[in-house]
């Protein structure tokens, strides 16, 4: 007995032994974060997030080849929770959603029969697939088969549908399509996708400088979905309600429409949903990424400030803007009459941006109050400048600083400034210049009690670079045109005040480099023009004054037009941690020019704080156009009229800053929906039915 307990303990000691040593011969290290990964993680071992189980999710996420929002099922809690185990950016996870960006279906055209082929992938394999269209939607439904979540379905115009509420952003449905029509994109990404070459984009998209997908959003107006419009149109751009009332509207030169009837008046459209949410009692929910814990600075709060201060927030990044006004938007508030853009509207508007957790810092001057180097030292690892072009252009000529003479930008600005909006004004004035501020000046010339406003321009009504509709107005509201007028002295009396202001008489050679004839001097053609008051207008340029005080400013690249130097893709200055965009990066343009170059700043940023290269597609377009897009002709088209732009009378407007231009109604702008031919890359619809106004349901959200 007691040599049998001995010999199983000398076994045992033996087995302890050789298992000691194996232990530490073979020992396999398991890291501990799989476990706590995995714990967080449905167990639902459903293998819809395309691994064999939870846990061979949770070595992936481990090993890096998953994000923290693998896991399907168990939601954007769990995904927090396993990004925190990780380190890593939580903006990584965010939930995934399918989109679907081609909406032609049947309609474009088929250039083969082929009855063999039942599946996406087999008629993609034969030339491409049968559509025309070399990226549209083949229509068999393969992404419906793959998808185990009833996401998706075929809808009635023959392309596929996603049920966002369904959708579990496995990503089933992208692998399946050949096409690539299917993404599966987190808010994020949807956010800095920018127009590429490949993409199923309509002309007026592309045209676009903010890339707002134009035909998803009048489709939603026409849908009565008002609510899903405002957030179509949000996704590119947080101002609508500005530029609802400002923007030139390029889109609308690219609209097939227009190809054989009259454009849709796609500004009014985006105008009549951005009013409707204002006067709606209710802020549309604008979502955020979870914190990232990076800070940012945007010096300038006007239109390109604040969008990128918007597109950063929404992205996860903490904000602050310096503004050197007592109050945010830039030109839009300064630069831009209150009879074109009330106080009140951009006020709201910019409030919305604010309310996403972005501070302000008003009446702060670069170069007095702060520095860039200033902001680095303060935690800050970005800066963004968008400090605009305040600096008005001098005529050059003699007299121009007599009393009575202004320049545009400064003569605007005193009138937003003034707490009534009043300035001491002339009786006879004269605005220099044929753009938009000329334009504006010379209208608040009228509304301040002016008796007699001319705009002196240098070559004819044909050149004029300000917009149709604003010379429109202002030849209704009785402002006189002198053309073929170049101003060469201003002649004052002998108290130093304006009393006229003296031009030669122009006529117009060969075109210039701007492509408009060149204007050339007749000889002795010096006229005088009686005024008491002159304003030059005649463009801007940056203030770079500030560079003076800054540590590293020989570093800082600067144009000849005094801009920023910047790549205008990536728009990163020659020091890698300032970005810039707006006027300040390509000079004097559209507001909606400045909210495009916000976001594209606001995607390098992104870039740049997350660690990853600071690029973008190769295939990006960048205002150019899909050549196979543009059309000469588009049979079908049944002329419908175009609706009007709603607008006070003259007697009623002329004496006060009351706004001008008024929201079509709801009528007029189910109507104009009805107009758009829903269009993608190749595909239109000819003709829409029109749908009753009280058969609208207009969706809260």
């Amino acid at each position: 007995m007691i040599e049998a307990v001995l010999i199983m303990l000398g076994i045992g000691a033996t087995c302890g032994i050789v298992l000691s040593v194996a232990s530490k011969v073979f020992y396999v290290w398991e890291d501990p974060r799989i476990s706590q990964v995995e714990y967080f993680m449905a167990g639902a071992n459903c293998g819809g997030c395309g691994y064999a189980g939870c846990s061979a999710a949770a070595n992936a996420v481990v090993a890096g080849k998953a994000a923290p929002s693998v896991c399907i099922v168990a939601g954007p809690e769990a995904a927090l929770e396993i990004a925190g185990i990780m380190g890593v950016d939580p903006g990584t996870a965010e939930p995934l959603l399918s989109h679907n960006e081609c909406l032609g279906g049947h309609r474009a055209a088929d250039k083969y029969y082929y009855d063999g082929a039942q599946t996406c992938a087999a008629l993609a394999s034969l030339h491409g697939g049968r559509r025309v269209c070399v990226v549209g939607c083949l229509g068999m439904g393969d992404c419906i088969r793959s998808c185990k979540f009833d996401a998706i379905h075929m809808g009635p115009d023959g392309y596929p549908v996603v049920d966002e509420t369904k959708c579990v952003g496995c990503g089933a449905c992208e692998t399946a399509c050949p096409k690539s029509i299917l993404t599966v994109r987190t808010m994020s990404q949807r956010l800095l996708h920018f127009n590429e070459l490949d993409d199923a984009l309509a002309p007026c998209q592309q045209t676009c400088p903010a890339e707002i997908n134009i035909p998803q959003y009048i489709d939603q107006i026409r849908k009565g979905d008002y609510a899903g419009a405002v957030n179509t149109i949000r996704e590119r751009n947080p101002l609508l309600l500005t530029c609802g009332r400002v923007c030139p509207h390029p889109c609308e030169s690219y609209c097939r429409r227009g190809l054989e009837d009259e454009a849709v008046s796609i500004n009014q459209l985006k105008r009549f949903v951005a009013d409707w949410e204002m006067n709606s009692g209710q802020r549309l929910p604008i979502p955020c990424a979870p914190d990232t814990g990076k800070k940012v600075a945007v010096i300038g709060g006007g239109p390109a400030g604040v969008s990128c201060a918007y597109f950063l927030r929404r992205l996860g990044h903490t904000v602050s803007i310096f503004e050197a006004m007592p109050r945010l938007g830039g030109i839009t508030r300064y630069g831009i009459p209150e009879y074109r853009l009330p106080d009140q509207v951009l006020d709201w508007e910019i409030q919305g941006i604010l309310d996403l957790g972005v501070e302000a810092y008003t009446n702060h001057i670069l170069g007095r109050d702060f520095t860039i180097q200033s902001l680095r030292e303060e935690g800050y690892e970005a800066i963004f400048l968008g400090i605009g072009a305040w600096k008005d252009y001098a005529l050059g000529v003699p007299g121009e600083d007599l009393k009575g003479c202004w320049k545009g930008i400064e003569f605007l600005s005193k009138v937003a400034g003034a707490p009534d909006k009043k300035v001491p004004v002339g009786k006879r004035a004269a605005v220099v210049g044929g753009g938009n501020s000329a334009i504006d000046c010379v209208r608040t010339l009228l509304r301040l009690g002016v008796e007699e406003v001319y705009i002196v321009y240098r070559r004819t009504r044909k050149e004029m670079p300000a917009n149709e509709v604003e010379i429109v107005a202002a030849e209704h509201e009785g402002v006189k045109f002198q053309f073929l007028a170049a101003p060469v002295r201003v002649i004052g009396d002998d108290n130093g005040h304006v009393t006229g202001l003296e031009y030669l008489t122009m006529e117009l050679g060969e075109p210039d480099a701007s492509g408009r004839r060149r204007p050339v001097p007749v000889e002795g053609s010096e006229t005088v023009l009686p005024v008491d008051m002159l304003i030059t207008a005649i463009g801007q340029q940056p203030e770079i004054d500030f560079l003076e005080k800054e540590a590293e400013k020989d570093n800082l690249a600067i144009t000849r037009w005094n801009t920023f130097d910047n790549d205008p893709e990536l728009l990163q200055t020659s020091l890698p941690y300032v970005f810039t965009g707006g006027d300040a990066a390509t000079g004097p343009s559209l507001v909606v020019d400045a909210i495009g170059g916000g976001r594209r700043a606001a995607r390098s940023i992104h870039q740049y704080l997350t660690g990853e290269e600071i690029k973008t597609s190769p295939k990006s377009l960048l205002k150019k156009h899909i050549p196979e897009s543009l059309f000469k002709t588009v049979p079908g088209v049944i002329k419908k009229p175009r609706t009007p732009m709603p607008e006070l009378p003259v007697a009623d407007r002329i004496t006060s800053m009351v706004e001008v231009d008024l929201v079509i109604s709801e009528k007029d702008a189910v109507h104009e929906s009805h107009r758009c031919l829903h269009c993608c890359r190749l595909c239109y619809d000819p003709e829409v039915p029109e749908t009753p106004p009280e058969a609208q349901v207009v969706a809260q959200g």
